[in-house]
């Protein structure tokens, strides 16, 4: 599904990816720790398509496709999202408004006629009850007064909505108590299939006690350097980063 060869990426003068390279299949779910500064935020935003950063080697290919020359709403048309660690308020526009143009338009890149109000409504209730989302939340403007947890609900509830193949879950727990990452944990694990796959950053082991991974990765210094199964998160936890550093020379 997501094949990423040699990627080498900076912001400036300074090059945070060194050589990444990552293979993802259909069905799976991959988790990527490791200390702050090492990239996984970059990874994330570069398969998003933001242009903060310069690909400067490398490639990365989505079901055999080159989505670094896609801009980032072609990448969400052809089925990947990317779940924030900070989402974004957007005053004026309402939750049901912003979904039902999105998934319009989702379609209308599918070759689909546009979705029917009654079936629109219908698919809308149905999967904000997969993350507990009050009904009420769908008329707000888009995350503006909400909580640091019903902003990930609600982009759990996106990613629902829109059902994309490939999903990257930029450090989702960060800020939330044990009941929002439950909530949100359970939301994923529904959406889980042999056809989609996940990519989920994070600092921290307690989120892969809900969200069980297929494989784990340490990335350090721009690069993957170790792989395991969730045993590997288990380990993370226990002994810190220190010991990674030390089998990389570092």
């Amino acid at each position: 599904m997501l094949h990423i060869k040699n990627l080498h990426a900076r912001v400036g003068d300074k090059e945070i990816l060194k050589g990444l390279t990552l293979d993802i299949n259909p069905g799976e779910v991959h988790a990527i720790m490791g200390p702050n500064g090492t990239g996984k935020s970059t990874l994330a935003s570069i398969i998003a398509g933001k242009t903060d950063y310069e690909v400067t080697a490398g490639e990365i290919l989505f079901h055999g496709k080159n989505i670094l020359e896609m801009s980032a709403d072609e990448r969400a048309r052809e089925g990947i999202f990317l779940a924030f660690q900070y989402p974004v308020e957007i005053p004026g526009v309402s939750t049901t408004n912003f979904m039902k143009a999105a998934l319009n338009a989702k379609r209308k890149h599918q070759g689909l006629e546009p979705i029917t109000a009654k079936d629109f409504l219908k698919l809308m209730n149905e999967k904000r009850q997969l993350v507990e989302l009050d009904k009420s939340y769908l008329s707000r403007s888009i995350n503006e007064g909400f909580s640091g947890g019903e902003k990930k609900r609600n982009e759990i509830f996106q990613m629902a909505m829109l059902e994309p193949l490939f999903s990257v879950m930029d450090e989702t727990d960060s800020g939330l108590d044990i009941d929002a990452l439950r909530i949100v944990a359970e939301g994923v694990n529904k959406l889980r299939n042999k056809d989609n796959a996940f990519l989920v950053i994070t600092h921290y082991q307690r989120l892969l006690n809900y969200i069980v991974p297929d494989f784990v990765h340490v990335m350090y210094d721009g690069r993957i350097v170790k792989t395991g199964d969730k045993n590997l998160a288990l380990r993370m936890e226990e002994k810190g980063y220190d010991w990674i550093k030390e089998e990389v020379g570092a």
